[in-house]
């Protein structure tokens, strides 16, 4: 019982390096946080609460994706073992978005009757709260005991994650107004996210994509970006959605969301390419017949 009170632990009950690192590691946003409410500097001096609400949120989303990205990443990088901190990077984001919640509702006083209203008339705020009864609903049924009892109907409801990640990136751009820049990314990220789980569907299960697939997924994802942001520039400020489009390309206003994507997109493919060429191989089971031609993949 007690091992199963240690994150950091594996099923073998021996302590894992990758889990250790990455429990710890999910506590300095919120320890960032702290610091900032307290000592009332740099982002936070100007308005500390309304600050630390937005960094609670923000960090929400992110370990969304980094929860989301496990599952590709294992796959591409053919790790097995990088799924043991899917779950706890999720557990992560719901405490991240109950934190949101929270400075929120201290920020109305306390009042209840004030935030349900809130809530109700503000469309991005009906948005951030339906997230985090998704959320709620799906660390309430991480549990091991959970995903026995649910059998594949846990997994069914386990997808409502990328419902979660719609909600989450439309709130985040409603909150942000013309300030789009983060926003941006993130949605590329999750447009990327989105297509990987679209192509895996075509190929063999819980094995890496071809190379040449995770490129296109680079370039689609980039492209989908940079006409999200012209579509959002056109829409918001009536601006020439190709005048935006060739600022994206041709770099005159600095790297933009687009580039960002392309550059994350175009890593998976790097790290893909180098465990293909430098990782393990696998071994042939006993009796099995010599494999011919591209060495097979482990399956996870």
């Amino acid at each position: 019982m007690q091992t199963r009170l240690q994150p950091w632990r594996d099923y073998s009950g021996r302590i894992s390096p990758l889990k250790l690192l990455v429990f710890l590691a999910l506590f300095v946003p919120a320890t960032w946080i702290a610091v900032g409410l307290t000592t009332r500097t740099g982002d936070f001096a100007a308005r500390p609460l309304m600050e630390a609400i937005h960094q609670a949120g923000l960090w929400t989303i992110r370990l969304l994706m980094l929860a989301l990205l496990v599952t590709p990443l294992r796959q591409s990088l053919q790790w097995p073992r990088l799924m043991l901190v899917r779950r706890m990077i999720g557990v992560a984001a719901f405490a991240y978005i109950t934190l949101h919640f929270t400075l929120f509702v201290t920020d109305q006083a306390f009042d209840l009757v004030k935030v349900a209203s809130e809530i109700v008339l503000r469309f991005y705020l009906t948005l951030g709260f339906i997230a985090l009864l998704g959320l709620a609903t799906l660390a309430a049924t991480s549990t091991d005991a959970m995903m026995r009892r649910l059998g594949r109907n846990w997994t069914r409801l386990h997808r409502i994650i990328y419902g979660i990640g719609v909600l989450a990136v439309i709130h985040y751009f409603m909150q942000s107004k013309l300030d789009e820049w983060e926003p941006t990314i993130l949605a590329g990220l999750f447009g990327w996210l989105l297509l990987y789980r679209v192509a895996a569907l075509g190929f063999p299960k819980n094995r890496p994509l071809p190379l040449w697939a995770l490129l296109m997924l680079a370039l689609l994802a980039a492209a989908l970006t940079a006409g999200g942001e012209a579509v959002f520039f056109w829409l918001t400020l009536g601006a020439d959605p190709l005048r935006v489009l060739g600022i994206n390309l041709s770099l005159m206003l600095g790297v933009r969301p687009s580039w960002y994507v392309l550059g994350a997109g175009l890593a998976v493919v790097l790290a893909s390419a180098l465990r293909s060429l430098f990782g393990p191989r696998p071994r042939a089971k006993a009796g099995a017949a010599p494999l011919r031609g591209r060495a097979a993949t482990p399956a996870p």
